[in-house]
């Protein structure tokens, strides 16, 4: 009541207007015998015309025939006052337009005021289904406008089936353009064979992309699902779902970046409400292809679904389809803000860490799928090991981005740089320039947490550069600093036997130093994975047995290194390299008598020279 009463100046002054309306058509010499009263209008009308027409009047006439009735209210008619007007014009035998603007509304007035053939012949109800059966339907859009209507007038509309109708044919014409526009790209070649012009656009025949961007959601969404069923390309409905989205999210730029309005605000809003809506909505009709919308898109998706709060079935969906295409992302894309501000990380590694947990997923599922089917590339790489390699780099390239958040959980960071397999790195830089702007933020660390942390770099992987930069750190844990000078004095000795022709040692390292760098093009990738694997099993025993060694080393680097702070003189240094080189971490020595096959040999010392 007390909305009504709010509404009543609204009421009186459209009452009016339509007493303006109807002075301009309806019999002025006759004085009306009935009033209608809509809410938003009020019709001093006669009750021949309208009962001639008009079932619904017609019943309500008669059972008020005793008291002789003069006032009818109307309640929730669909379209309101302006419905009413058109229906009682067409009662009164007034000419007026059917248009797409107006078709749906005829269709739902005319089935609410059961204005059928019933009740008189060609009545308005068969004329506006005639009007969109035949003109309507064919036209794409005028389909689109009469759903832009039919969003008023649910869900009447939906129990007259026009949204159906107009749906499926919007569906059709968008094939039938698609099927046209692959036809006109066909030509012939040269040799008289029929083919695809690849250089002409893709998406010729979808300028109907931009017509659906006025949809409402929920119509929109019965839209993508017929075309679906339909038949149309995934690339075009990929790109209809962009179009969308870009141009409804980006209404509040809030909702499609970072905000700084509180979450909770955002989301008890309306237009956080619908917005969230929306995001779950394009988020199921996404295709299944793979690679049919952008990365940065997806990413765009998951920070509003993280910070509207979006279902845990959104997001998850999200991060799958991103971990299945990750190799395309940039550093920018992965920087996903944290929208918890309870002081937490800046950025949402949690979110992160299932992508990489994904990503990591659908590689091994390709590599089995390769196993069974026996495929062999020819190539030097698979594209899941290229995809591997650019993963792995922009993974080092996070870590050394979020390295510097001092509320970064020594735990967090290590997950993130675990979650790629150990093969997935052939060169170690980003990693450890990554771990050591961690060290540097977080210097209150312990020296059991330095060690853990650093058993993360192979240090025989660090370029030369990074090997000398590590060699000299001080924020490095004193067993890692011998590791590195140890690998740098394996890595000057087997340059050095290089240099001399005489030795016969150096066609066998430049034998090695190709196949170390790239697959050999006789051999399949899945064959040398296979070799690694063997090789680094081997190294892990190896290394196994000489764990003691390395305490004894760092115990004779500690007493050495007293000794250098009381000496200081370039004689101790010189003494000090002579041990490092004397000792021999994989169990054999350059003599003839070493108890290690000379295969053996061959590979672990080509390891290192391939990376000189």
């Amino acid at each position: 009541m007390d909305r009504n009463d709010k509404q009543h100046p609204q009421k009186l002054s459209l009452s009016k207007s339509s007493r303006h309306r109807c002075n301009d058509w309806i019999f002025s010499d006759v004085p009306s015998d009935i009033t209608i009263e809509i809410s938003g209008g009020t019709f001093s009308l006669h009750k021949f015309p309208l009962v001639s027409r008009s079932g619904r009047i017609r019943k309500l006439v008669a059972e008020h025939r005793d008291s002789d009735i003069s006032r009818i209210e109307l309640v929730n008619l669909p379209g309101g006052a302006e419905s009413f007007e058109l229906a009682a014009k067409f009662s009164y035998g007034i000419n007026f337009e059917i248009t797409s603007s107006n078709v749906a509304q005829l269709c739902c007035v005319s089935d609410y005021l059961e204005m059928t053939e019933e009740y008189a012949k060609d009545n308005l109800g068969s004329r506006a289904e005639a009007y969109l059966d035949t003109i309507v339907c064919k036209n794409l859009e005028m389909c689109v406008e009469v759903l832009q209507q039919c969003e008023n007038l649910l869900p009447l509309a939906d129990e007259l089936n026009i949204v159906n109708r107009c749906t499926d044919a919007i569906a059709s014409k968008a094939c039938a353009e698609q099927i046209a526009s692959s036809f006109s790209r066909l030509e012939y070649s040269s040799s008289g064979r029929l083919h695809m012009n690849k250089q002409a656009s893709k998406c010729e025949g979808d300028w109907w992309i931009e017509d659906l961007s006025v949809l409402r959601i929920d119509l929109y969404q019965r839209v993508i699902a017929a075309m679906r069923c339909r038949g149309v390309r995934p690339e075009s409905i990929g790109v209809s779902l962009v179009n969308y989205a870009q141009k409804f999210l980006t209404k509040k730029p809030s909702l499609w970046t970072a905000s700084t309005q509180p979450k909770v605000d955002l989301i008890a809003s309306s237009v956080g409400h619908e917005q969230k809506l929306v995001v779950e909505t394009i988020v199921s009709l996404l295709p299944v292809e793979k690679s049919v919308v952008p990365i940065t898109f997806l990413f765009g998706l998951l920070r509003t679904a993280v910070m509207l709060d979006c279902t845990v079935a959104c997001r998850l969906d999200l991060e799958r389809r991103i971990g299945s295409q990750l190799e395309m992302a940039t550093l920018d894309d992965l920087l996903v803000p944290s929208f918890h501000h309870t002081g937490d990380t800046l950025f949402d590694i949690d979110t992160v860490h299932r992508i990489l947990v994904n990503f990591s997923q659908h590689d091994d599922s390709e590599d089995d799928m390769e196993d069974e089917s026996g495929y062999e590339s020819d190539g030097l790489q698979s594209p899941s090991q290229s995809a591997l390699l650019k993963v792995a780099k922009l993974v080092d390239n996070y870590l050394a981005e979020i390295a510097a958040d001092a509320n970064l959980k020594l735990t967090k960071f290590m997950v993130i740089a675990e979650s790629l397999p150990a093969h997935a790195r052939t060169i170690h830089d980003g990693l450890y320039r990554a771990i050591d702007i961690f060290l540097k933020a977080h210097q209150g660390l312990s020296d059991l947490e330095k060690k853990k942390l650093c058993k993360l770099i192979d240090f025989q992987k660090l370029s030369q550069e990074a090997g000398a930069h590590a060699a000299q750190n001080e924020r490095l844990p004193l067993q890692s600093i011998v590791q590195v000078l140890y690998f740098e004095q394996i890595r000057l000795r087997n340059a050095l036997s290089c240099s001399y022709p005489d030795d016969g040692h150096k066609p066998m390292h430049q034998s090695w130093r190709i196949s170390s760098d790239a697959l050999s093009a006789a051999m399949s990738p899945r064959d040398n994975y296979a070799s690694l694997r063997r090789e680094n099993r081997e190294l892990k025993l190896e290394l196994t047995r000489l764990r003691m060694r390395l305490n004894d080393l760092e115990k004779d680097h500690v007493f050495m290194k007293k000794n250098m702070e009381r000496s200081n003189s370039r004689k101790f240094m010189s003494s000090f390299s002579k041990k490092i080189s004397k000792l021999n971490l994989f169990g054999h020595s350059s003599s003839k008598s070493s108890s290690v096959s000379p295969k053996y040999s061959q590979i672990t010392g080509s390891r290192v020279v391939g990376r000189t």
